[in-house]
């Protein structure tokens, strides 16, 4: 696909990348059958290939509108287009690129403005654990919509005190430990009874995805450059092998540090050490198969497993969860039809597209309850808390916890 940047764009590097990416497009429609929204709207400019036209339209010097926006907000981020494209298109990267130029040149109304702007400023403050809690103890009283996302949490477990000479970075993530506390403790269980001791740096705080999604590109970054700076002194000074996400779309986020902070030069080389050393906790379960055979005792019944989108698509990791947990006996399945498909999770797009999202989820919930689960689950936090919230008295938890919770003690 031919595109020539219009006048405004041309000493723009971000431009000069969407450019390169547009190139790459050959309009084979491959990408329409594999999107969510498409697929749910029948209508082309909610595809991949047809926000790609709208893009290239705009970086062509088109004025956008109100409708090129809301067509751009519409997309799941999900990056199915992506495993299907045959000119491996990263429209992940242009939609980031295309969605900064159209904010910059369409207003949105005062409402949504007030929105986003609590969703990315709200999620990875510090009062977010006790609205959280305040919410949790008024749950009854709350609108149908907010008390989806306000669901009870489960206690989480001690936290490992041996030390190991193996070790790996964890990030703690910015929602995770007020949502759901046990996925974290559970990973540091599990990986310590692999022998592998879990570290969390002081002062380490969001991965900077939530804002870099919502068009604060730059507070974004500010906050991959701060994470950076939290983790450093213990990639330099504790041996420390990897950094393990626990949370798939965090991962996503950390993998692209190298890319997104490539034009820095003070942070441009330890970004990209730290997208090299990251690694999601599925990754560890091959070796984790091994050290913990005779010591798993997986309940009876059917799990039903769904990939997230950022797992399967943005970090081309699917197999390793599957195969390791039934390397170690459970009766792990994923849905006969659409497994592929997002939940309608997506960050914050449950918030802002809660139709789309809602319709996606029952969707999804389809295909998972007709394998009779015995519980579901996934690998990212967001995807959890959503599908928990329709999945009625069927349990929705992370891997890592069943797995925790099927370890007998050592000895």
């Amino acid at each position: 696909m031919q595109c020539t940047l219009g006048p405004e764009f041309r000493n723009d590097p971000d431009a000069a990348e969407a450019e390169a990416i547009l190139r790459q497009c050959v309009h084979c429609g491959f990408c329409t059958a594999t999107c969510p929204t498409y697929l749910l709207l029948g209508d082309e400019l909610d595809g991949p290939r047809g926000r790609i036209y709208l893009m290239k339209q705009v970086m062509e010097g088109v004025a956008p509108t109100r409708s090129t926006q809301q067509h751009l907000d519409r997309c799941l981020t999900c990056r199915n287009c992506e495993s299907t494209c045959p000119s491996g298109v990263q429209y992940g990267r242009l939609l980031d690129i295309g969605r900064r130029v159209v904010d910059a040149q369409v207003p949105r109304p005062l409402q949504e403005k007030v929105v986003r702007w609590t969703l990315k400023e709200g999620l990875n403050s510090r009062a977010f654990g006790p609205a959280l809690a305040a919410g949790r103890a008024v749950r009854g009283a709350l609108p149908a919509a907010l008390r989806d996302k306000v669901r009870p949490a489960a206690a989480a477990g001690a936290w490992p005190t041996r030390t190991h000479a193996r070790k790996v970075l964890l990030l703690a993530g910015c929602v995770q430990p007020a949502m759901m506390p046990n996925v974290n403790a559970a990973t540091a269980r599990v990986l310590d009874a692999a022998g592998i001791q879990t570290l969390l740096a002081k002062d380490a705080g969001c991965c900077g995805g939530v804002k870099f999604h919502l068009n604060d590109q730059a507070g974004g970054l500010a906050q991959m450059r701060a994470l950076i700076d939290a983790w450093w002194p213990l990639i330099e000074g504790s041996d420390v092998e990897a950094i393990v996400m626990n949370a798939s779309g965090c991962g996503v986020t950390v993998r692209e540090y190298g890319h997104l902070l490539r034009h820095d030069a003070a942070y441009a080389a330890k970004a990209q050490r730290v997208s090299d050393m990251t690694r999601d906790l599925g990754e560890y379960l091959d070796e984790l198969a091994q050290a913990l055979q005779g010591r798993v005792r997986p309940p009876a019944g059917t799990i039903a497993y769904h990939p997230p989108c950022t797992l399967q698509h943005g970090q081309r990791r699917r197999g390793e969860v599957e195969q390791g947990l039934r390397a170690l006996g459970f009766e792990l399945r994923v849905a006969n039809e659409e497994s592929h498909l997002c939940c309608g999770s997506a960050g914050t797009y449950s918030v802002l597209q809660p139709e789309i999202a809602g319709a996606l989820r029952e969707r999804k919930l389809g295909h998972l309850q007709a394998l009779a689960p015995v519980e579901i689950v996934s690998a990212n936090v967001g995807c959890i808390s959503h599908l928990q919230a329709g999945a009625g008295d069927t349990p929705v938890r992370h891997w890592v916890e069943l797995l925790d919770a099927a370890l007998a003690p050592a000895g």
